[in-house]
């Protein structure tokens, strides 16, 4: 088998959450895959607030023999994490240990996550009492994304509703964001309410749960309070959903092929995206090693099983009292949906961004991203998003 050497190694990369539902459903999606990959050995690992970091995987992989890793991003779409901060944690890896580390892509727009994501739809609408076949053209669809200051990755959220809004015949079809960028859910949501709908799905396009999916089905609470009239459906997430495995198997698959070629085109790091033109040729570099493993649900003694972001409470009052260290890592603004861009040249290693991903140790090279790093004081920053004056965003949602 290309590339694996002796063993069949396979390290899932994901961002991580305070939230130990989160983390627990992840690491199911790590044994799923377990299961469905008998033959390889799989850790699983993160970038930040949850144990095990994305090193503490690597580790057991290597010491079990795996003279190459084959990586793959857990998400859904390619915007910062995906393109910058899981490739700098490999290269920074593999380049310290001599080991081979091939990156895969994103879930991304797939006809099987597609399916997947239909499937919750149609089981929300069921227990509503809708049955397989009626028209649903008294039903408007919602989706939400996760929101990222990637314009490619935002634009991927809203094909995948239409994909889901033509599929399965809905009347009407918006996309909404969690935070970033801009419609935000409850603004969303109230322009969706205004369209004469009776009936809103609102499906959150999130692999899992956490405070985001949360502050979703929050929000759509509110805003169904003020609409009585219309008949607000939460459809679930999509979780380990069978056909979500099988899309990671895909993407295995590709790198072992040499088939896991990424979208360049449009990608805001290499080409001249309409109002992101500043970001092009920016450094790639992980923005979350200072923040690894820390406050995890391992560690947090403030909540229990669920992030109720006490943490956030308890740094405002530091901030207060002059011992802020000057950010609120909960990244309510951060996408779960990254992934490799390249700055014309060769795309053979993770870092090159170059969207084939082979050998992610050759060497990091950066397109910096303005961010500064003096993380004594956690100096930390990202190049700002364009439209932060949005009216509809692009904060992230509401906490309260």
């Amino acid at each position: 088998m290309r590339g694996t050497g002796a063993m069949k190694a396979l390290m899932l990369c994901g961002h991580g959450s305070r939230d130990q539902g989160a983390m627990i459903e992840f690491g199911g999606l790590a044994e799923k895959l377990r299961t469905r990959l008998p033959d390889w050995s799989v850790e699983h690992g993160y970038l930040e607030f949850a144990k095990p970091v994305i090193r503490d995987g690597l580790d057991k992989l290597k010491a079990s023999g795996a003279e190459t890793v084959l990586a793959l991003p857990g998400m859904l779409f390619a915007a910062g994490h995906a393109k910058n901060d899981i490739p700098s944690v490999l290269n920074t890896y593999a380049a310290a240990n001599g080991l081979r580390i091939e990156y895969g892509r994103e879930l991304g727009v797939d006809l099987k996550m597609i399916r997947a994501a239909g499937e919750r739809i149609k089981e929300c609408l069921r227990a509503d009492g809708w049955q397989d076949g009626e028209p649903l053209h008294d039903t408007m669809l919602v989706v939400v994304g996760r929101g990222a200051s990637d314009p490619d990755a935002n634009s991927n959220v809203a094909k995948v509703m239409r994909m889901l809004w033509e599929g399965l015949g809905f009347g009407w079809g918006e996309t909404v964001y969690s935070g970033v960028t801009f419609p935000l859910v409850e603004p969303g949501l109230e322009h969706a309410s205004r369209l004469g709908y009776s009936r809103i799905v609102v499906f959150p396009y999130f692999l899992f749960t956490g405070v985001l999916v949360r502050r979703i089905y929050d929000q759509t609470d509110i805003v169904a309070a003020a609409h009585p009239e219309i008949r607000f459906l939460k459809a679930p997430y999509l979780g380990a959903h069978d056909l979500v495995v099988e899309t990671f198997v895909d993407r295995l698959g590709e790198i072992l092929e040499g088939t896991n070629n990424m979208n360049c085109q449009m990608c805001k790091y290499r080409e001249q995206v309409l109002g992101f033109e500043a970001e092009v040729g920016l450094a790639q570099e992980s923005h979350h090693h200072h923040v690894e493993g820390v406050g995890s649900s391992a560690d947090c003694t403030l909540c229990d099983t669920v992030c109720t972001g006490a943490c956030r409470t308890a740094a405002a009052a530091a901030s207060g009292a002059g011992h802020a260290h000057g950010h609120d890592h909960a990244h309510d603004h951060k996408t779960a949906a990254d992934h490799g861009h390249g700055h014309g040249h060769d795309h053979s290693h993770a870092d090159s961004h170059g969207h084939h991903h082979h050998a992610a140790h050759d060497r990091a090279h950066g397109h910096g991203h303005g961010h500064s790093h003096g993380h004594g004081g956690a100096d930390h920053h990202h190049h700002p998003y364009p439209h932060a004056d949005h009216p509809l965003g692009p904060r992230s949602m509401r906490k309260d």
